[in-house]
C-alpha cells in the first residue's frame, strides 16, 4: 500500500491561499454589479493604507479565523506569525479593492502563471513600451522597494495601484499578500525585492522580455 504525504503549507502559502479565497468571494459579484459585493469593496477601500486595528468596520470582511484554527496540512501559527499574516491580508485586500474600483469589465486580481507574470515588477514593466524603460516608472518601483516598514510600503504602493487601475492592468493580489507577509520578517524585504526584480524582467507572452516570475517561499514560476 502506497502512502502519500502532503507537504505542510507554510505560513506564507496560507496567507496567499486565504487572500485568493477572499477575492474569489467578492470579485465576481463586483463585476456583476451585485449590491453586497459593491458595498464590501467600498468598505475595503476605506482601509487602504491604514493598519488593521484602525479599521474595525472591516471585521468580518477580512476573516482570518481560519488562520487560528488547527489544520491537518499546516502547523499552528505563532502570535508573531498571526500578526504578520493579518497585516498582510489587510494590506493586500484593501489595495485590491482600490485597484478594482469602477472597473467592471475585468477583475483586477489575476493569478500569475508561466508566461503570464502578474507580480508588482511585471505590472510596472507592462506599463512601459516594449523594449523601453520608463525611468519615472522604474523610480516609482524603486521607491516602493525602499519602504522601511509595511505601512509605508502599502502607502507607496497605492500610487502604482492607481496607475495600474487607470491602465486596466491586473495584479496577482494573492502573491502580493504573501510578499507582504514575507516583508515583515528580517531579510524579508530583500527577498521580496528579488522577487519584484525577477518579475520586472519576466517574459510575458507576446513580449520579448526574458526571465521568470517568482513567488512563494522560494523561486518558483508564477
Amino acid at each position: 500500500m502506497t502512502t502519500t504525504t502532503t507537504t505542510p503549507l507554510t505560513p506564507r502559502q496560507r496567507v496567499e491561499k486565504l487572500a485568493g479565497e477572499h477575492i474569489a468571494t467578492y470579485q465576481p459579484g463586483y463585476l456583476a454589479d451585485q449590491a453586497k459585493a459593491v458595498a464590501a469593496l467600498a468598505r475595503l477601500r476605506r482601509g487602504a493604507g491604514q493598519k488593521p486595528e484602525s479599521c474595525p468596520d472591516l471585521w468580518g470582511l477580512v476573516d482570518t479565523s481560519s488562520l487560528h484554527a488547527p489544520r491537518e496540512d499546516a502547523r499552528e501559527l505563532s502570535e508573531p506569525e498571526l500578526e504578520r499574516a493579518e497585516n498582510a491580508l489587510h494590506a493586500a485586500l484593501t489595495l485590491w479593492a482600490l485597484h478594482q474600483q469602477s472597473r467592471r469589465d475585468a477583475g483586477m486580481h489575476e493569478q500569475g502563471g508561466r508566461g503570464k507574470p502578474r507580480g508588482v515588477g511585471a505590472a510596472v514593466r507592462r506599463m512601459m513600451k516594449p523594449d523601453e524603460i520608463d525611468d519615472s516608472l522604474r523610480k516609482r518601483l524603486v521607491r516602493v522597494g525602499t519602504a522601511p516598514d509595511l505601512p509605508t510600503l502599502t502607502q507607496r504602493l497605492r500610487d502604482i495601484v492607481l496607475l495600474l487601475r487607470r491602465e486596466r492592468l491586473p495584479l496577482d493580489y494573492a502573491l502580493l499578500a504573501g510578499q507582504f507577509y514575507t516583508w515583515q520578517w528580517p531579510d524579508g524585504p530583500d527577498q521580496v525585492r528579488r522577487e519584484w526584480g525577477r518579475s520586472f524582467h519576466a517574459r510575458q507572452v507576446g513580449e520579448p522580455i526574458d526571465g521568470q516570475e517568482s513567488g512563494g517561499e522560494g523561486p518558483v514560476d508564477e
